[in-house]
């Protein structure tokens, strides 16, 4: 048994983790921490999560738990990502990474001596449907691909929510921006020269919206985000090649529900289906089988330091 323990009660929590660890008999949700006891015991009553605590160092200290989930904001995923392994915890850590590369450098490096998993929870990258993207890709069937385009723009007009702090390594580069340039990283199997990029400011130093342009070799790509901008919900990734083009809608929906594939190869167009279970649910099966197994993962420390390296070369 995999026993997880829960930084922070976090609204992502639940779906990214609670809900799918009661589908599977080899991973349990054992305690959660909060900076506020009642908000811990109100989560834990609510989620059935047997023990809470008031305070993230008591939780990483708990010889009970075997790995952490942080889904803590963006600025204090390095430090308590840090603290978790120093107490010998594996950590499944939200995205993104850290609050920049250097930052990811160090935890990298800590990851790398402790010899404990460490993933980043982009957990798009395991389900099926973006595996398939990725094998198409590889397949040739596209013929010589010259162009990537990935986009994710939510509406998120509440100002006073933290993803808006620069403190806490807020802006829509970090929070939404973090999954098309991974995607765009993993559909090209490569790393971008980045060209160019402008940004939409809420406020000095903290974008709302931003739009950047990458090389990969031959290939060009197209990054864009927003969390609030005249395009208010858009969520895809499309791969043009001198053969034909795939688009997918909705990459990175947890459910496959409401996602789609389209295939079009010399004139003949196919849609590709997959099945509905939850791409947080692929992504537990990948962490408790890198725990467990030491399985390979494709969403490693290294890769994370590449993909915050990106990310400041765009800011």
């Amino acid at each position: 048994m995999l026993r997880i323990g829960v930084l922070g009660a976090a609204r992502i929590a639940p779906a990214a983790l609670v809900d799918p660890a009661r589908s599977t008999s080899d991973v349990q949700v054992v305690a959660v921490a909060a900076r506020d006891r009642d908000r811990a015991a109100a989560f834990a009553a609510k989620h059935g999560i047997p023990t809470f605590y008031d305070g993230y160092d008591k939780l990483i200290a708990d010889p009970d738990i075997d790995a952490v989930y942080n889904p803590l904001p963006n600025g204090l995923h390095g430090r308590w990502t840090l603290s978790a392994l120093d107490a010998g915890k594996h950590v499944l850590c939200e995205k993104p990474f850290t609050a920049n590369a250097d930052e990811a450098h160090v935890v990298a490096d800590a990851a790398k001596a402790s010899g404990l998993v460490v993933m980043e929870a982009f957990h798009y990258r395991y389900h099926p449907l973006f595996q398939r993207a990725v094998e198409i890709v590889r397949s040739g069937e596209l013929g010589a691909i010259s162009r990537i385009e990935t986009t994710l723009c939510f509406p998120l007009p509440l100002f006073s929510d933290i993803r808006y702090n620069l403190g806490l390594a807020g802006g829509a580069q970090m929070d939404a921006g973090c999954y098309p340039v991974h995607m765009a990283r993993s559909l090209a199997g490569s790393e971008p020269e980045v060209v160019s990029a402008t940004a939409k400011l809420h406020k000095p130093g903290v974008d709302r919206a931003m739009k950047s342009h990458m090389v990969f070799g031959d290939v060009r790509a197209t990054v864009t985000c927003s969390m609030w901008s005249t395009s208010l919900l858009k969520l895809t990734a499309k791969v043009f090649g001198s053969d034909g083009s795939m688009r997918i809608i909705n990459p990175t929906s947890p459910q496959t529900g409401f996602h789609r594939m389209t295939v079009e190869v010399k004139g003949n167009k196919r849609v590709e289906r997959f099945d509905k279970r939850p791409s947080y649910a692929y992504q537990l099966d990948a962490f408790a089988a890198a725990v467990r197994d030491s399985t390979p993962y494709p969403t490693t420390p290294e890769d994370a330091v590449a993909n915050m390296a990106v990310i400041d070369a765009i800011y």
